[in-house]
């Protein structure tokens, strides 16, 4: 089994706080921030998973969080260098980091550009100073339309901003001109979704009075709409894109592998022998930074029945779905073995296979949840 193309996810654990919303593994910063301490961590982190790379070069690097921003375009170039000099960068490599607005970090934008981050994904989520407030955000309106010109100013063309609808009794005008500002500020990406409410966060401790269904369906049909008249495509699931589609995240939804390095990091490893193997790093911080060099905390084989569940779980989010044949290439497993749940789920409308594509229908993307849960084993 020829393994597939590699990337690079780096968890930044520390943000300014922790907003009601967010199960993501962050942290308040303290007066100080152990930066050089966690760069040199993560190094030595990637040193151990390099064999895992099977002589790959990255095709993609995520820096999310948390807020990577906390952290400047010194400590970057650093990290880069060393990861570059492990594993290597494939020609056209795309490397982004999650940004928050404010003004402290839009002073290191340029920074980032010259340490070689190519991408910016702007954390806005709303315009309006009402929902910034509830959602624990520390940014204005105004700081967020500065950071997109300063982005521009410091030589990024690719950036992406992220926008959440169904908001705290946000109505569907309301959603739509968050969007519109959005729209307005051109962004290359945006990544645009419901909030959902989450365990272990202060939203599901203490819920907050969410639009109802009929409102959430209604400021997602307005949405949509408005993205594609302003030339966005819609390739995922809540991903838009003009001409410039997020490649790490359609790694992801192709089932390709990823190494995670930083504490709490995920990754996805395919071995030539047909095992696909989950690894995670430990979660705390502080413990991140005592492991002195073990800094997995475990790891797991998918189980041959998982697979395709695993498979379709990522490769039905894209809009336009996949060829059938990067189902075996990518589990290993032989498409005969999910033949009846195609069989079934083409006979309802919910899937669509044409000249060896497959994709949800429009029905289907509708029902995505039921599509795929046919593949549970």
């Amino acid at each position: 089994m020829k393994p597939p193309p590699l990337a690079l996810y780096v968890h930044i654990p520390w943000c300014v706080r922790k907003c009601p919303y967010c199960d993501f593994n962050s942290h308040a910063a303290g007066e100080n921030l152990p930066e050089t301490e966690y760069i040199n961590a993560l190094i030595c982190d990637l040193k151990a998973e390099q064999a895992l790379a099977q002589g790959r070069k990255l095709q993609s690097i995520f820096i999310g969080g948390g807020t990577p921003s906390l952290f400047g375009g010194a400590s970057f170039d650093q990290l880069l260098r060393a990861i570059e000099a492990q594993l290597g960068f494939a020609d056209d490599i795309e490397i982004t980091l999650e940004a928050n607005p404010g003004t402290a970090e839009q002073t290191r934008f340029g920074d980032y550009r010259r340490a070689g981050i190519d991408r910016l994904s702007i954390g806005v989520q709303s315009f309006a100073p009402a929902q910034l407030q509830k959602l624990g955000r520390i940014h204005s309106a105004e700081q967020a339309e500065a950071a997109v010109d300063m982005a521009r100013r410091a030589g990024f063309d690719n950036i992406n901003i992220d926008i959440m609808h169904g908001l705290p009794g946000q109505s569907p005008a309301q959603a739509q001109q968050d969007l519109a500002r959005a729209i307005q500020l051109g962004p290359e990406h945006l990544s645009w979704y419901q909030l959902t409410i989450e365990p272990n966060t202060e939203y599901y401790h203490r819920p907050p009075t969410l639009p109802v269904d009929d409102a959430l369906a209604e400021i997602q049909q307005q949405g949509q709409a408005q993205l594609a008249e302003a030339g966005y495509q819609q390739y995922e699931v809540s991903a838009y894109s003009r001409q410039r589609p997020s490649r790490h995240n359609l790694n992801y939804w192709r089932f390709g592998d990823y190494l995670g390095i930083g504490a709490g990091a995920h990754g996805k490893i395919s071995y030539t022998d047909g095992t696909v193997e989950r690894r995670w790093k430990t979660r705390a911080p502080n413990h991140y930074l005592a492991r002195g060099g073990d800094y997995l905390a475990g790891s797991k084989a998918i189980e041959a029945e998982q697979l395709a569940l695993e498979f379709m779980m990522n490769a039905l989010r894209l809009s336009q779905g996949f060829e059938l044949e990067l189902f075996s290439q990518r589990s290993n497993l032989p498409l005969s073995s999910i033949e009846p749940q195609l069989r079934q789920l083409s006979e309802r409308g919910l899937i669509d296979i044409e000249a060896g594509h497959l994709r949800a229908s429009d029905l289907g993307q509708r029902f995505l949840n039921d599509v795929i849960g046919s593949f549970m084993a």
